[in-house]
């Protein structure tokens, strides 16, 4: 069973969806110094949107992130350990789900959106990157139950 098989499936994907939420908060959390600070603010103005709107997006942008990992993971449990896999392998992840974020961001009609993510993603990668170990583990929760 592929990764997409997993994380779209009907009693994974909302539970799925909220881990990753929370792992996006715990970031913006522990986010420190001044990109921290315009970090916090500028996700506070896009949760400002709806309250959900940040699960909204990973919901929807959950089959594209699936796809696109889906090969690397295939390939991290094949070398027998995945978490660490993905973490050694952190900025091309990165990098994966910044091209679907930014395509997302790049049809986006809502301006504060756009301009709230423009300032923010040339130092977006590091933040994605510490993130991957984190989301590594909960991919891995959802294929071990799979």
């Amino acid at each position: 069973m592929g990764l997409s098989d997993i994380l779209l499936d009907e009693k994974n994907r909302d539970t799925f969806v909220d881990d990753c939420v929370k792992l996006i908060d715990e970031q913006v959390g522990s986010a420190s110094g001044f990109g921290g600070l315009a970090l916090k603010a500028a996700y506070s103005t896009v949760k400002g949107i709806r309250a959900d709107y940040c699960a909204q997006v990973v919901d929807q942008l959950l089959p594209e992130i699936a796809i696109a990992l889906d090969p690397m993971w295939n390939e991290a449990v094949n070398n027998g350990n995945p978490v660490e896999y993905l973490t050694e392998r952190k900025a091309q992840v990165a990098d994966e789900l910044l091209q679907i974020s930014d395509k997302k961001v790049e049809h986006s009609t809502r301006s504060m959106v756009k301009g709230a993510y423009g300032k923010l993603r040339p130092s977006a990668k590091n933040y994605v990157e510490n993130g991957i170990p984190d989301l590594a583990k909960i991919i891995d929760k959802y294929h071990s139950a799979g």
